[in-house]
């Protein structure tokens, strides 16, 4: 079946500005122009829009999502098992965040007494749940079940004051990464700093600390897409600045 872009528009929930857009930075292109001039799109541009809002649903920037979708390696099939886990990761987090304003709620009438402690659980168990989700895989092969549980760990035993640290390095971890890629310089002082900053946020949750680790980290923000993904989503070649800067950072660039 065929689609103009009203249409297609239409069925998709999105305005057909957003589809004129999308053509003009090549992200999708219509199967074919009628001889009235308008756009036609087919199955595979269906399908192709599919992924591109699945994408967009999980905050990746248009520019990744275009580079992903035109990479000869890329598996429809793959990726859509990906969403497909990952939304239900979703859908599990929020059956935390749920309980947490539940019990929040208990604790507000008078029906429970809940400690500062538990009142921020839901949220540090959220994103533990979120990036075992989206990164569980990946990084207990290379790292191991028991590392990556002691990580977590120590991640969901964190006081209030560990936690609020850990959010503001991470902060200024992509402040300064973002005004170090701008020099194009991975040695440099600003990029040399960041991947300081990183090292520093990396210690509230791992048990241990390696040059050969982090070094190994790196490698992996450039080697699995959807780590790339996010540290692409503001400027394309970020993974790879941030991958260098760390590996001279660690004395192990090749």
């Amino acid at each position: 079946m065929e689609y103009t872009v009203h249409k297609l528009a239409n069925i998709a929930g999105i305005s057909t500005r957003t589809l004129r857009y999308y053509d003009e930075i090549g992200l999708l292109k219509p199967a074919r122009i009628s001889s009235s001039g308008y756009r036609i799109y087919g199955q595979a541009e269906v399908d192709q829009l599919q992924q591109i809002l699945f994408y967009r649903e999980l905050g990746v920037n248009l520019e990744v999502i275009r580079d992903i979708l035109t990479n000869p390696g890329f598996d429809a099939l793959t990726a859509l098992q990906r969403h497909r886990d990952e939304l239900r990761q979703k859908r599990n987090q929020l059956d935390v965040l749920l309980a947490n304003v539940e019990k929040t709620m208990a604790s507000k009438e008078g029906r429970t007494i809940m400690s500062d402690q538990e009142k921020f659980e839901g949220f540090k168990r959220h994103m533990i749940d979120e990036n075992e989700g989206t990164y569980g895989k990946e990084i207990r092969t290379k790292y191991g079940d028991e590392a990556v549980n002691l990580a977590n760990d120590k991640f969901q035993q964190m006081t209030q004051e560990e936690y609020d640290n850990w959010t503001r390095l991470g902060n200024e971890v992509k402040a300064t990464l973002a005004e170090a890629v701008k020099t194009g310089n991975p040695a440099g002082d600003i990029a040399q700093k960041a991947a300081h900053l990183h090292r520093q946020w990396l210690t509230y949750t791992w048990p241990k600390y390696s040059k050969e680790a982090h070094a190994g980290l790196a490698q992996l923000y450039v080697d699995d897409e959807r780590f790339a993904a996010f540290y692409d989503s503001q400027q394309p070649g970020t993974a790879e600045f941030l991958r260098d800067a760390i590996l001279i950072y660690t004395g192990l660039k090749k």
